[in-house]
């Protein structure tokens, strides 16, 4: 009997990789995917674990589905990612509706640990080392077939002091160049036009296996593929910001100008707290050289608020840097005291009303920034990537290379009765900006 098995993947693009390559195995395997995990024997939740909100998230659609195993209406209830590895000795204490919790390091064994699970019909678990979670594989990919997300590498040795990341997947393990270009011909072939470069810290890509930082590499070397379009990189770490990528961003055509860069904080104090280097001057010239050496790029970043013993006059400094910068793109958090870090110890724990309210403050400054930028844009015309049409509007939507897809806005676009080809690129021109998102008109 082929089981019927289903995934809900949380959190961010690297676990969604990893639920892609799990579904895949499981595939080969002989189960059979199905697109609503409520309609499967087997429901798994690739679960995030990084801070309360996404934890929270988590829980409450284990307990959704849970619901559904309880009505009979689903077999079994399976844990993967983030969370179950991090809190291994309590998920089935806390949450006995599990029938299965695979740690990361188990990814590559799932099939024959769900089988077992069905044959057998009892509670498994495993969590062999991180290490052996593979770093690739072929995937049931989630995302429209006209882009895809390409893990490079995996874990992180940075080691923040609020962040539970290097705990849940262990320290920074790079793809060979060689395995990640023959994954990205093999998208491009199937139809990928943009490939987007993903990592705990893709700027340290290759310095284990290297012994250099090997993005820029990495990313001429991709750029040879022939068919792609675009190429962008997420989750840079600006230490590790190199004139070499610099150039190549700005000398390859495929490359889109965008730098994704969380910076955290402009406080040298609450940066080094954060064991985090810099502070507001050596991030401020950071930003003109990346503006210098790369035209027209798009800036995104995000910032951490209420982070312990952040005062008043360093919240000034963080606001004042952001409005200076003027970043194209910002998300802002507030601090998340995550158990087993640092920074959950530190003295002076700031209270959560002003956590909150220091990062709603940023983020209405920005969306006055993002709205002045989009303005600014009117009358030019960009290159946008058809992702759909908007009945409510009566108008189609895409991306132009300011955007990344789900954390950026959209291009809102008219075609005068045409019909243009999803995962096409086609010449908008700019007419407005409606909540930073763009309008325009189809040109050709």
């Amino acid at each position: 009997m082929a089981y019927k098995v289903g995934m809900v993947s949380l959190g961010c693009a690297k676990n969604q990789v990893d639920g892609e390559v799990l579904m895949a195995s499981l595939e080969k395997a002989g189960f059979q995917p199905v697109d609503d995990a409520a309609m499967a024997d087997i429901a798994i939740v690739n679960t995030c674990g990084f801070i309360e909100s996404a934890k929270k998230e988590s829980i409450e659609e284990i307990l959704e589905l849970a619901q559904l195993k309880k009505e009979g209406k689903i077999k079994k209830l399976v844990v993967t990612g983030c969370l179950g590895e991090r809190y291994q000795a309590e998920m089935h204490k806390e949450l006995p509706e599990l029938d299965a919790v695979i740690g990361i390091g188990a990814n590559g064994d799932i099939a024959q640990l769900l089988t077992q699970m069905m044959e057998e019909d009892q509670y498994v678990e495993s969590f062999p080392d991180k290490s052996n979670m593979p770093l690739c594989g072929e995937r049931v990919l989630t995302t429209p077939s006209y882009f895809a997300y390409v893990k490079i590498a995996e874990g992180c040795d940075n080691r923040c002091s609020y962040c539970a990341i290097p705990s849940i997947r262990g320290g920074d393990r790079s793809r060979t160049m060689e395995s990640i270009e023959e994954e990205c011909r093999a998208l491009v072939a199937d139809g990928a036009k943009e490939l987007i470069l993903i990592a705990q810290d893709t700027s340290r890509y290759g310095i284990d296996l290297y012994g250099e930082y090997s993005l820029a590499k990495l990313m001429r070397r991709l750029c040879a593929i022939e068919g792609l379009r675009w190429l962008r990189v997420l989750y840079c770490y600006p230490d590790s910001i190199t004139d070499e990528l610099l150039e190549t961003m700005a000398g390859e055509e495929k490359i889109v100008p965008y730098i994704d860069l969380p910076l955290q904080h402009a406080s040298g104090k609450v940066l080094r707290a954060m064991n985090r280097r810099g502070d507001r001057q050596s991030l401020t010239a950071l930003m003109e050289r990346i503006r210098e050496k790369v035209p027209g790029v798009v800036l995104r970043t995000t910032f951490i608020t209420g982070f312990p013993g952040e005062t008043e006059e360093d919240f000034t400094q963080l606001a004042e840097f952001a409005k200076d910068v003027q970043f194209e793109r910002m998300g802002c958090f507030a601090y998340s005291q995550e158990e087993d870090t640092p920074a959950a110890s530190l003295p002076d724990q700031v209270e959560e009303e002003v956590k909150e309210h220091r990062a709603e403050i940023l983020m209405d400054r920005q969306m006055a920034i993002m709205e002045a930028q989009g303005l600014e844009l009117v009358g030019q015309t960009l290159e946008v990537l058809v992702e759909g049409f908007d009945r409510y509007a009566e108008c189609w939507f895409g991306r132009s290379y300011r955007d990344a897809p789900d954390i950026d806005g959209k291009v809102f676009f008219t075609t005068e009765g045409k019909r243009p080809r999803l995962g096409s690129f086609v010449k908008v021109a700019v007419t407005g900006c409606m909540d930073c998102d763009l309008t325009g008109e189809l040109v050709e």
